[in-house]
């Protein structure tokens, strides 16, 4: 099953960072094999850090990682799951692209590997996480 990778497991690689780098770059070792993806939202995400589009490019091909096209279906998805998080009370400025993340993943048929799976495992509970053993 491909695995779309959160930015956030992209971020740790890049950065470095001291707690969760070596978690990070051993799940997309073991997971490279499965296929790693990305989509618009996590590819929008990265370009947050970067001076262009080919610097972007550059990091996910030598990652392994295929951007792919967010179908409509999991762009209605997203838009309910949004509707249903603001209606329980969440925040206007809540971080939008993790639905779309999680929509695109359940319509796809795709597992997340991410740190941050506690609104994935809210909205989008069929969704297979690969995540740290503590987070999942």
């Amino acid at each position: 099953m491909p695995i779309l990778v959160d930015s956030n497991v992209i971020f740790d690689v890049v950065h470095q960072d001291p707690v969760w780098f070596e978690w990070s770059l051993t799940a997309l070792e073991n997971h490279s094999a499965d296929g790693l993806v990305a989509n618009a939202m996590i590819y929008a995400e990265l370009c947050s850090n970067a001076e262009t589009t080919q610097e972007v490019d550059d990091l996910l091909q030598s990652m392994g990682i295929v951007v792919l096209e967010i179908p409509p279906a999991a762009l209605f998805l997203a838009a309910k799951a949004h509707v249903a998080y603001r209606r329980r009370g969440g925040s206007r400025t809540s971080a939008l692209p993790d639905f779309f993340i999680g929509a695109h993943a359940e319509v796809a048929g795709l597992a997340i590997l991410t740190r941050d799976q506690a609104r994935y495992r809210s909205y989008f509970p069929t969704v297979p996480l690969v995540c740290p053993a503590k987070e999942c």
